[in-house]
C-alpha cells in the first residue's frame, strides 16, 4: 500500500524500550524478530491480512542479555535458529523450537557492529568496535580467523560474498577517508585489495546480491547509491554506476528476491527512508532490456522459502546449502509452513527466599535512571534518619550522665 498512513494506524508496540533492529524471517513471511533496549528479543506473528489493532503480545519473548540488544540475524538455512548481539559484548544463539539460548559466543571485547553468514550458515563474520574483524565457527564459538595487526583499514561493516570464500568490509582509512576492502576468509592478516570511496563521514552500508555478484554501497546521510560488480579475479571490484538523489537517506531496507518484478528485469529494490520528508521511497535497480522473455542470466536459481535444516539438525553439526527455486513462474506462497512457538511457562527461581522473577532488574536506561534516583532518595532519607537518631542518642547520654551526678540529698 502506498500513501500517507493514518496517525492511528495499528503498530507492533510491545517493547519497553527503543527498538534497535528488526528482521523478517526468511522462511515464514509473516514472522518478524525484533530486539530492543529493554534487553529482550521478541518474535511477532503478523495475522493474515495485516494488523487490525495494536499488537502488544509477542508469540515469544527471549531474555538472556544483560544489556540492550542491538543486532539480530536469522540463520540462512535453518528455520528455527536466531542470533542476537548485545551491548554486553556477547552473541546468543537461540533455538526457537524450545525458546531457549543454546550457545553464547563470548570472544568480543567491545560492541558488535555487524554480523554476516556465509551461504550455508556454517561461518559467521563479525565486525566489532574493538576494530577487529573475526570469522567464527558459530556452533563451537571458536574464532577461526581474526584481523588484529592491520591498522590501515578500520572495519565498520562486514558482509560475506556468497560462495567466493571472500569477505567485503566498509570502513575508514588511516586518513579518515571511507573505504571498502576485499578479504580472504582464511587469511585476515591484510586485505587483498582496498579502494577509497570518498572523504565523507557517514557510515557506508554494503548490500550484496550473490545471484548477480553485485555490490551496492549506500552511505548514511548520502543521497546516492553506488554499485559494483564483484569478481574472483583482478581487479575484484569493478565500479559500474551510481543512483543519485538530492534527498539524503537515513536508512535502507531491501525487498527479498521473491518480491521483484521479473517482467521488468528488476534485479534489486531498496526502500529508502528519506531523512527530511519522513517518507519511504522505493528505488528499483532495473536492467535495461527490451525482450519480453524470461532473462535467465540475471535470474539464476535463488534461495527459496523452504528451510534446508531444522534447528536440531543444524545444532547437531549438519550443514546444507539453501534450497533453491526459480523465479520464472513467479512466487507462490507455500501453504504448508506454519510457525509454531513453544509454550513457555513462568517458573519461579527462588534464591535465599527471594523470587528472582518478581525482582526483575531494570531493562532500559530510563528504568535504570529511575531506580538510581529512587535509591538516592532512599539513601538521603536513611542518612537524615540516622542523623536524627544520633542526636537523640547524644541527648539521652547527657540525661543519663546528669542522673548519675545527682546526689541523694538533691532528690
Amino acid at each position: 500500500q502506498a500513501g500517507r498512513l493514518d496517525s492511528h494506524y495499528p503498530k507492533v508496540c510491545g517493547h519497553q524500550g527503543n527498538v534497535l533492529d528488526i528482521k523478517w524471517n526468511p522462511f515464514f513471511e509473516n514472522v518478524i524478530a525484533s530486539c530492543s533496549e529493554d534487553t529482550s528479543v521478541r518474535i511477532w506473528e503478523i495475522p493474515e491480512g495485516g494488523l487490525r489493532r495494536n499488537m502488544t503480545e509477542a508469540v515469544l519473548e527471549l531474555y538472556g542479555h544483560s544489556r540492550r540488544v542491538g543486532l539480530i540475524e536469522w540463520h540462512p538455512t535453518s528455520s528455527g535458529i536466531l542470533f542476537s548481539a548485545g551491548y554486553d559484548y556477547k552473541i546468543l544463539i537461540w533455538n526457537l523450537e524450545t525458546g531457549e539460548p543454546v550457545k553464547m559466543i563470548d570472544c568480543h571485547t567491545d560492541v558488535i557492529l555487524s554480523m554476516s553468514f556465509n551461504t550455508d550458515g556454517s561461518l559467521l563474520a563479525t565486525s566489532c568496535k574493538d576494530k577487529k574483524l573475526r570469522v567464527i565457527e558459530p556452533r563451537s564459538g571458536r574464532v577461526l580467523q581474526q584481523q588484529a595487526s592491520y591498522k590501515n583499514h578500520r572495519v565498520n561493516r562486514v558482509v560475506f560474498l556468497g560462495n567466493m570464500k571472500r569477505l567485503l568490509t566498509t570502513g575508514v582509512s588511516r586518513w579518515n577517508t571511507r573505504q571498502i576492502a576485499f578479504w580472504d576468509q582464511e587469511d585476515l592478516s591484510m586485505p587483498i585489495v582496498e579502494e577509497d570511496i570518498d572523504g565523507l563521514s557517514g557510515l557506508l552500508f554494503p548490500f550484496y546480491d550473490a545471484d548477480t555478484h553485485m555490490l551496492y554501497l549506500a552511505g548514511k546521510g548520502d543521497g546516492n547509491i553506488r554499485y559494483f560488480e564483484i569478481t574472483t579475479e583482478k581487479p575484484y571490484i569493478q565500479y559500474l554506476m551510481e543512483f543519485r538523489s538530492p534527498a539524503p537517506q537515513k536508512g535502507l531496507g531491501v525487498m527479498p528476491k521473491l518480491g521483484l518484478d521479473v517482467a521488468a528485469c528488476e534485479v534489486y529494490r531498496f526502500y529508502k527512508l528519506v531523512t527530511l520528508k519522513g517518507l519511504i521511497e522505493p528505488i528499483s535497480m532495473i536492467v535495461p532490456r527490451r525482450s519480453d522473455t524470461y532473462q535467465e542470466d540475471i535470474y539464476p536459481m535463488t534461495a527459496g522459502t523452504e528451510p534446508a535444516l531444522s534447528a536440531s539438525e543444524w545444532l547437531s553439526g549438519i550443514d546444507r546449502d539453501p534450497v533453491l527455486m526459480s523465479l520464472k513462474d513467479g512466487y507462490h506462497r507455500p501453504n504448508q509452513l506454519v510457525f509454531k512457538a513453544p509454550v513457555k511457562e513462568k517458573k519461579s527461581v527462588v534464591v535465599n527466599g527471594i523470587d528472582l522473577l518478581e525482582n526483575v532488574p531494570p531493562r532500559t536506561e530510563n528504568e535504570l535512571l529511575r531506580m538510581f534516583f529512587r535509591q538516592q532518595d532512599e539513601l538521603r532519607r536513611l542518612k537524615e534518619e540516622l542523623t536524627t537518631k544520633d542526636v537523640r542518642i547524644r541527648q539521652l547520654e547527657l540525661e543519663l550522665n546528669n542522673l548519675k551526678n545527682v546526689s541523694p540529698k538533691d532528690v
